[in-house]
């Protein structure tokens, strides 16, 4: 170790100052490079995307290698095995992350589409076209897959990528940031259109949001508490990705067959992703019996039920749900409002759609909600009432993905109202400008 990384580490204001002048040199580096990637053509960075899917193939044993390091250390530390799974990068996971960066590739490239336009009196033609937002700041925790997504998305999009991601996930994010940068150079590109921040301190979180003048827009993606301390800090233009309380409503008309397994895949095909189902609403209409059924079908699945134990009595005539609310945890305020990001699920009963709406829109954190109904007034009802990013009729909150809505990867679910909402692919990550064509016209 040299004699001036000991006067760095023995003197923390030191070691601070190099860290933010680190941020804000590649800050500036990426800023750099936005005008000759703007200038690329869709062939150009579709070129660019396929060779870093290959890449990503054919070096995957040294990733997953890399990967394990990570959740070696991450065990160490104590990490939940909802976080270690959010962390892991196996050989099929490395592969559909490959196949994201080649759908991406085919779709179509946003940057410089006419979305509106027109002639004046005077003979000025206006046109309103897509363009990038510039460079973009990703602060996200573990999901080194977010490293990758995060690059296709914004080089489609004609943007820089700049990544802070977490230590929990250091050894993978470098491994794949310098695969990428590799590529790019290989390929006559600056290597800069991706760079990896330091993860040292949570202080270089705050230097990245407030880089005004060099970043253009920032967007975490992780728990409540970092995507608070982003939107809340940030003094560069945020989009706030939201963390998922989702929540199925089973109606009185729904086939029940059907709305148990939407429910249940909603809680069980991937419990530390956003778009889990954490919240059952059960409508009072049915019966005891077909009440137990669901509830029961949850807990053979592996599901610990929380709820409130006097909201389950089945009727007016004071029958209970039967004996496997035995094992019910009592809920506290925080199970109708927080992730569980585990095999646990929040139960109550509703007095109808109407009671659901209320109980989500006061409750649910605005990223999906599902409802399952024969009923088509009901279906409608809730859809149209439910203020969330997405909604499911008659079909799993799983569904809340840019990958299963044909945007390849997503940078992550919006559930702010502006500029962005839902998942953001492409045009999301784009911004407009007005150009003005004319033949020397002058205003009076």
């Amino acid at each position: 170790m040299s004699d001036t990384t000991n006067a760095m580490t023995d003197n923390p204001t030191e070691a601070r100052k190099a860290e933010r002048a680190e941020v804000l040199e590649k800050a500036s580096r990426a800023k750099a490079v936005t005008g000759e990637l703007a200038g690329y053509t869709s062939a150009r960075k579709n070129e660019l995307l396929t060779a870093a899917a290959d890449a990503l193939m054919k070096h995957r044993a040294h990733l997953v290698g890399e990967n394990e390091r990570d959740i070696v250390e991450g065990r160490e530390r104590g990490l939940d095995e909802s976080l270690i799974d959010r962390l892991r990068l196996g050989e099929d996971r490395i592969e559909a992350i490959a196949n994201g960066l080649r759908q991406v590739a085919s779709l179509p490239d946003p940057v410089g589409e006419i979305l509106d336009g027109r002639t004046l009196a005077n003979g000025l033609k206006l046109s309103q076209v897509r363009v990038p937002l510039g460079v973009m700041g990703m602060v996200y925790e573990a999901r080194p897959n977010v490293t990758v997504d995060a690059f296709g998305l914004a080089l489609k999009s004609g943007n820089v990528a700049l990544l802070r991601g977490s230590k929990t996930a250091v050894h993978s994010n470098t491994a794949l940031v310098e695969l990428l940068r590799g590529v790019l150079r290989d390929h006559d590109a600056p290597e800069d259109l991706v760079q990896l921040l330091p993860c040292d301190s949570h202080d270089s979180v705050q230097d990245l949001i407030t880089a005004r003048g060099l970043v253009d827009v920032v967007i975490p993606r992780g728990g409540a508490g970092l995507i608070n301390a982003v939107v809340m800090g940030a003094t560069v233009p945020a989009i706030e990705t939201g963390t998922g309380n989702c929540h199925v409503y089973i109606d009185g008309s729904a086939d029940l067959d059907e709305a148990i397994a939407i429910a249940v895949n909603g809680k069980t095909r991937r419990v530390s992703v956003c778009n889990s189902t954490e919240v059952v609403l059960i409508d009072k209409a049915f019966s005891a019996e077909d009440r137990s059924k669901i509830l029961q079908a949850l807990v053979d699945a592996g599901v610990t039920l929380h709820g409130d134990r006097d909201n389950l009595v089945e009727d007016v005539r004071g029958t209970v749900t039967p004996a496997l609310l035995d094992g019910l945890v009592e809920a506290q305020a925080t199970d109708w409002t927080d992730e569980y990001l585990s095999m646990d699920i929040a139960v109550r009963t509703v007095d109808g759609v109407d009671d659901a709406i209320d109980w989500v829109n006061n409750h649910s954190s605005g990223h999906t909600d599902a409802v399952a109904a024969r009923d088509w007034n009901v279906c409608e009802k809730f859809a149209n009432a439910v203020d969330s990013a997405a909604v499911s009729v008659n079909a799993s909150t799983a569904f809340t993905d840019g990958e299963e809505y044909g945007m390849g990867a997503e940078i992550g679910i919006s559930t702010q109202k502006l500029h962005a909402r839902g998942p953001m692919g492409l045009p999301e990550l784009t911004s407009t400008k007005w150009i003005i064509r004319g033949t020397g016209q002058t205003r009076a």
